[in-house]
């Protein structure tokens, strides 16, 4: 229960218990949270109060408004560590989760001057483009569409990509993976994105390019891709 007597502002009262309510695990995902109203006339506070409690834990990722229909618990987010280079397909399985794609599109085609610049190729040669869909547990994580030059990493079918791209590129093509440069930034989700990830129009989305290297120093594959914001984050430990 909330102490008025504590120094503590009442909104952090209420938000600390919201919060733990939900890491216990007794507010699940897709709970609907009691209205502010319900809140305000429990613990004999303002609704104002209560807003404010709620839109913190909102921006902070732990809950989630639908207009008309109130705010629910959110999903918890998968957290991705920026340090070390791992495939989406690894990661997961190192949660417990079961990774799978949907293939949207494979295609051979000619690079045009972006990829062929990221890919250090000409333009005009010929790439595999692939699309797909990324799921964690079934439910969609990320889109992706990935460029590899056909003059590094010889012939490929849309079979190639199913499980974990990294893996067979080590494993069955003999080739070495070194390291790659990332950028990340926000997004609003477009109207792809919203329909393979489920979202709404409005909603953020984090936006990942990468060019990965193999152990010489040739690029062999330029991502980008798009993560739902709500269930992704990223990570980077800071040494001193």
């Amino acid at each position: 229960m909330l102490n008025k007597n504590s120094p503590l502002p009442i909104y952090y009262q209420l938000e600390e218990e919201i919060r733990q309510l939900i890491q216990s695990g007794q507010l699940k995902p897709g709970e609907l949270l009691p209205s502010e109203r319900e809140y305000a006339e429990l613990h004999e506070i303002s609704r104002m109060t209560v807003r404010q409690a709620i839109n913190n834990l909102a921006s902070e990722g732990l809950l989630y408004r639908q207009k008309g229909k109130g705010t629910f618990v959110a999903e918890k987010k998968f957290e991705q560590n920026l340090q070390g280079l791992t495939s989406f397909s690894e990661d997961m399985k190192a949660r417990g989760l079961t990774p799978s794609s949907r293939l949207l599109t494979f295609e051979e085609m000619m690079a045009n001057s972006n990829v062929a610049a990221k890919l250090q190729i000409s333009e005009g040669d010929k790439v595999y483009l692939m699309q797909r869909i990324r799921l964690a547990n079934g439910d969609p994580v990320a889109v992706e569409a990935i460029y590899t030059p056909k003059s590094v990493v010889g012939s490929l079918s849309k079979e190639d990509y199913s499980g974990s791209f990294y893996e067979y590129m080590e494993q069955q093509k003999g080739l070495q993976i070194g390291h790659a440069e990332q950028e990340l930034e926000s997004a609003l989700a477009n109207p792809f994105e919203i329909e393979h990830l489920q979202v709404n129009s409005g909603d953020p989305v984090l936006l990942m390019k990468r060019i990965t290297y193999l152990s010489n120093g040739i690029p062999f594959e330029y991502v980008k891709s798009a993560y739902r914001a709500d269930r992704y984050k990223f990570k980077l430990d800071l040494p001193r």
